[in-house]
């Protein structure tokens, strides 16, 4: 590999997961880190690793995303949340690549989640690839709150080793951040006029869990695939209600919670 990569996290009160992935990282050649005005030692930790550690107000899934990688000097890039892992096997496969001849403008890579003490093969948390190495000059980030993803003009390449990601601490974690999740996702469903309908409050639900547990066989997964089925089912649910509240005067149209700023989804 002759091209060189820059490394983006976005951070916000991460000091419990920061450190190990930092230390999964070292070996790129530039580090960033854009931290949210942690209240803990989230900062501290990052310039540990790096100088490249630029605390700034949260601006949102999608900008802070972008800022980060407006700030790298290479051209390629690889996005990683504080609560996710590079393994060697990755790393080993990243370098291997020649990116000053390769076609393609990015590659999506398959994260393993870690939840109630196993990692998730099935509930639909597998093979989940996101899209994290990419150029710079080529792609730019979208989509939509919380959801933000890398928009990927040209041709998109596949690596196969996986990416870590310790998702959730326990079952309050899980629920706090869906549920803040659902949030975001009202809000922004009402901005571009997107209704709630009978249909998503009954059926999508019923129809997300079955679709999970079933077809992506998270029955496999034992009791943590069932759990993970039924909370991201009634995160559907709750997305869809919040939408209604907001649009038939219910609930207020704003978003005052502080950020949110890892999970890639």
């Amino acid at each position: 590999m002759s091209a060189k990569i820059s490394i983006t996290v976005r951070t916000y009160n991460e000091e419990q997961n920061l450190r190990e992935c930092l230390e999964s990282v070292r070996w790129a050649d530039e580090i960033i880190v854009v931290d949210s005005c942690s209240t803990d030692g989230t900062a501290d930790i990052a310039r540990e690793f790096t100088d490249n550690v630029i605390v700034r107000p949260w601006a949102g899934h999608i900008a802070t995303s972008q800022f980060a990688t407006d700030q790298a000097r290479n051209q390629w890039v690889f996005s990683i949340d504080a609560d996710e892992r590079i393994t060697p096997e990755l790393r080993d496969e990243i370098l291997a690549l020649d990116l000053d001849a390769i076609r393609h403008d990015a590659f999506d890579v398959p994260r393993l989640h870690w939840f109630m003490r196993r990692w998730i093969n099935h509930s639909g948390w597998y093979p989940d690839r996101n899209i994290r190495l990419f150029r710079k000059d080529r792609c730019y980030w979208a989509g939509y709150a919380p959801h933000d993803k890398v928009q990927v003009p040209g041709s998109l390449g596949r690596l196969n080793a996986n990416l870590l990601h310790f998702i959730y601490r326990d079952l309050a974690h899980f629920a706090a951040t869906k549920n803040s999740y659902s949030t975001l996702t009202a809000l922004d469903h009402n901005r571009t006029g997107r209704r709630a309908s009978l249909f998503d409050l009954t059926i999508r639900p019923f129809g997300n869990f079955f679709h999970r547990y079933l077809l992506r066989l998270g029955c496999l997964d034992g009791l943590a695939g069932f759990v993970i089925c039924v909370m991201e089912a009634h995160c559907v649910f709750m997305k869809y209600l919040k939408l209604y509240e907001i649009q038939h005067g219910l609930r207020r149209n704003d978003s005052k919670s502080g950020p949110v700023v890892n999970n890639h989804e």
